[in-house]
């Protein structure tokens, strides 16, 4: 990866994370009561977007694409989450190109997630920056025509 990639990926991750703590302080309470330590298991839903955490993964898709990143993920005192993972940016109908070197960037705030991926989109040398997208706990996904899948079974 060239020096000037390298340096516009980082700039970009350092603003998206910098975007997500002013975003989690506006509305946040005073103190840390309410604030999880981790993400929530279950589906994780809103238009555009969905995220299925189970016990050693997180799915995530936004409108035709998808990734994955470990479980479990340790929430900061803020309710704040910043991972590495995988990502696919051309998924369907018919999926096509590497799975791409991505970091998942989130702040929880009880049942409702924002969040954003930035991938490195190696094939195309450039980065591709999704959300931020507000999802809430226990509702389906909207993705218009691009099906939220189910996890996959090797990533259990």
């Amino acid at each position: 990866m060239s020096q000037s990639l390298f340096s516009r990926i980082h700039r970009s991750i350092v603003c998206l994370a910098a975007l997500l703590a002013v975003a989690a302080c506006a509305g946040s309470p005073s103190g840390s009561a309410g604030i999880p330590t981790a993400l929530a298991l279950g589906t994780w839903g809103g238009d555009g977007a969905g995220v299925i955490v189970s016990d050693t993964l997180v799915h995530v898709h936004v409108g035709c694409t998808l990734g994955d990143f470990r479980r479990p993920v340790a929430l900061d005192s803020a309710g704040r989450f910043n991972v590495a993972g995988a990502y696919i940016l051309r998924a369907y109908p018919v999926q096509f190109g590497p799975s791409l070197p991505a970091r998942f960037s989130g702040v929880v705030r009880g049942s409702l997630l924002t969040l954003s991926v930035a991938v490195d989109d190696t094939v195309e040398k450039r980065l591709v920056v999704l959300g931020p997208l507000i999802i809430t706990l226990g509702r389906d996904p909207r993705l218009g025509p691009c099906p939220i899948c189910v996890m996959p079974r090797r990533m259990r």
